[in-house]
């Protein structure tokens, strides 16, 4: 089921990072520039058009009411309320701390620089449809723009054949702390996010996952508006060691290739026996697992496994491999911490499993995949802010440095720029 690869096959490993590494049909990227650009123009009137032609409602107005919000949260299970409460206070709890400070910085002749640190505006989070809904997404991405002190945080999410949105998503959005909800969902609500509508305002970021076309729309309007990454099929790497219980490993390998038949589940261990025993819970614990089909597939085109011969060693393989989820399911896992290098979210020993990080633990889920934890961080309040410097030099030290500051310029030949300069040392001469 799983494929198994010879370390010393380079050719394998390489192929292993090259696997999922899909450019997208042409036909897809032509169909969303149409839908961007019509949004772009017609707004509104196109709005409603898609949402007929894709969702299959007619849609008087997008916003949802604060009566629907407030019914959905009284009619929600009070059990999930309160699990959906508390997973909010352990997002918060790991958030807070990722809170940013400006600085100031004086010299002794008078002259001082800074940093401010500056929340974004408005923020659009574009939640899922489909039949399973995913609160999870709507706090990971809500609280730590809450915390970075977004002014208005706008939710899209597609509407359903009676012209609603999940009642669990509603009542997710209402404990996150969401400003305004729209009925909107697609590549067309992207469009609406990133240049606005009569009815949407343009916001200056888009976060949140979505299928193909929604992924698409994100990454042609980069540069528009910010984005929280380009985002690929979920992925799971295990390192275990000869007491990692096999069960554990079965089950976390499957809890990622559920998700997607291009998901990724990736085990390298110090022990070819555990290799064995992993595959034979695999055969046991997927008999009665509602995604069976869908796990079979993603293990089928890209589950494998590795035996190497240390902890360290497989450490430098999932450097290479930069997954988004890792866990280090060996003895005495935090030692090895400093070894990883890169990775989304790590998680520590027999027990952490990723599921914990999925929706409660507190760190976020919203995680860099297909490689590019090589240089994307995880989702966070530092996603939601930016920064803007400033300078002040008095007109002594002016006086004293100006000429070495228009020397400077005239070497990059930008006259205007040592003209600026110029001016003032001329103009203060007497």
């Amino acid at each position: 089921m799983l494929k198994q690869i010879d370390i010393q096959d380079k050719a394998a490993f390489n192929e292993l990072l090259q696997a999922r590494s899909m450019e997208i049909d042409p036909n897809i990227t032509a169909s969303v520039l149409d839908i961007l650009r019509d949004v772009k123009k017609r707004k509104d009137e196109a709005l409603k058009e898609y949402t007929n032609k894709f969702d299959g409602v007619s849609l008087d107005s997008f916003t949802v009411s604060k009566e629907e919000i407030d019914e959905a949260y009284a009619n929600c299970d009070p059990n999930l309320i309160a699990i959906l409460e508390e997973a909010k206070k352990n997002i918060t709890f790991y958030h807070e701390a990722q809170k940013r400070q400006g600085y100031e910085l004086e010299k002794d002749n008078g002259v001082y620089m800074g940093q401010r640190v500056i929340p974004l505006e408005k923020v659009g989070i574009y939640v899922p449809g489909g039949r399973s809904p995913y609160p999870s997404t709507v706090l990971m991405d809500v609280i730590p723009a809450k915390i970075a002190g977004v002014k208005e945080v706008i939710m899209v999410s597609p509407p359903n054949k009676e012209g609603k949105i999940n009642p669990v998503i509603l009542a997710t959005a209402k404990i996150a702390g969401v400003d305004t909800i729209y009925k909107v969902g697609g590549a067309q609500a992207i469009a609406a996010l990133a240049y606005g509508t009569e009815s949407i305002p343009r916001v200056d970021k888009i976060v949140g996952p979505g299928n193909i076309y929604v992924a698409e729309a994100k990454k042609l309007v980069y540069g528009q508006v910010d984005i929280d990454m380009v985002a690929g099929p979920s992925e799971i790497l295990v390192i275990a060691d000869t007491k990692a219980n096999p069960a554990y490993i079965a089950a976390d390998l499957m809890s990622q290739a559920e998700h997607d038949p291009m998901a990724s589940s990736i085990l390298i261990t110090t022990s070819k026996t555990l290799v064995d025993q992993v595959e034979q819970e695999l055969a046991k614990q997927m008999k009665d697992m509602p995604r069976k089909d869908i796990i079979e597939t993603s293990f089928n085109a890209y589950g494998y496994t590795m035996v190497v011969t240390s902890v360290e060693e497989a450490i430098t393989y999932s450097n290479a491999i930069a997954p988004e989820h890792l866990e280090l399911m060996v003895e005495d896992a935090k030692e090895y911490l400093p070894l990883v290098t890169n990775a989304g979210s790590v998680f520590l020993g027999y027990y952490s499993c990723e599921s914990i990080g999925d929706y409660f633990g507190g760190t976020n889920h919203v995680l860099p995949t297909n490689g590019t934890a090589r240089f994307y961080s995880p989702l966070g309040v530092h996603s939601f802010v930016k920064t803007s410097s400033y300078l002040y030099y008095p007109k002594e030290v002016l006086l004293e440095e100006g000429r070495k500051i228009a020397t400077f310029a005239i070497q990059e030949e930008l006259f205007a720029h040592a003209n600026a300069v110029e001016v003032r040392l001329d103009n203060e001469k007497d």
